[in-house]
């Protein structure tokens, strides 16, 4: 039997990189939020479900996957904005987290992201991220296609706004106890993000290419399903060989800096606007920011 899906998996193989391969696959990319956590627990019902909306609207989005032997192009789905959101500073500032265009090659260990904060251009160059993989007995049915599980430990991007996380009452007395003031003024001192976290990956060897969405790559068939921390990621369709394929071209657009360089520049603004809404103290300084 085992002789017999290898060979299957060999000619279909050969069949799909017989032309000039390419591959098209869509995700829904799903973040879990409890809204009590991050201070809903005193709100009315109505106040609670019109932030369990807004963050239902920035935590569940669509994504589009291209991608050939090599190169991959990983993009959210445009869409319209509903009235009103992002029209405010939350909203503003959650939109400057979002990662843009995603490009990846395989073959030269290459990862490039657009990435506009607060209306300056970013293109993030580093290294593909390396995951190892430990390789499970378990197969599940993903659509039409058999899927492996495989699961790595990864550390999680210390900006990674869909891992943050209100911190624990005993981390907060700590926190006040060293500076009260401090932690009044700076939301940013309510939140964490773990260190590290379990991924479960779901690939299949029916197409058989390094690929995956996000960062995710490393495996010998492309990865349908990620579970990892707070968010699951699910390949809901896909399109072998379509009859318009779309080129894939590596970003080159804005300054180019590291994952960390940026980072810290993203950690440098909140800074300066915790100082400038923060220190003010009162909530109507930056309305319409």
């Amino acid at each position: 039997m085992k002789l017999i899906v290898t060979t299957f998996l060999a000619l279909f193989s050969a069949t799909l990189f017989a032309q000039d391969f390419q591959g098209q696959a869509t995700y829904q990319s799903k973040t879990s939020v409890d809204v009590d956590k991050w201070g809903g627990g005193n709100m009315s019902p109505e106040r609670k479900k019109m932030m369990a909306d807004r963050m239902k609207s920035m935590f569940e989005k669509t994504y589009e996957l291209t991608f050939n032997k090599t190169e991959s192009i990983y993009k959210e789905e445009e869409k319209l904005s509903a009235p009103g959101q992002g029209g405010n500073r939350w909203g503003g500032m959650m939109s400057s987290f979002t990662p843009g265009k995603q490009y990846k090659n395989i073959k030269g260990q290459l990862v490039l992201q657009d990435q506009e904060f607060f209306g300056k251009k970013f293109l993030i160059k580093d290294s593909l991220p390396k995951l190892t993989w430990k390789m499970e007995s378990e197969t599940k049915q993903i659509g039409q296609y058999l899927c492996f599980k495989a699961t790595a430990v990864k550390k999680v991007d210390e900006m990674d706004w869909r891992s943050m996380r209100r911190r624990g009452k005993k981390k907060d007395e700590e926190e006040k106890a060293k500076d009260s003031t401090e932690v009044s003024n700076d939301p940013m001192k309510e939140i964490e993000v773990p260190k590290e976290t379990v991924v479960t990956a779901w690939y299949t060897m029916q197409i058989p290419v390094s690929q995956g969405p996000g960062e995710y790559t490393g495996l010998p068939g492309l990865i349908l399903e990620v579970n990892a921390d707070k968010t699951t990621i699910l390949c809901t369709k896909i399109v072998l060989n379509p009859a318009e394929k779309e080129e894939i071209v590596a970003p080159s657009k804005g300054k180019e800096v590291t994952r960390k360089e940026y980072n810290d520049i993203v950690k440098k603004k909140m800074e300066e606007m915790r100082e400038m809404y923060g220190g003010r103290g009162g909530r109507g300084h930056g309305r319409g920011h």
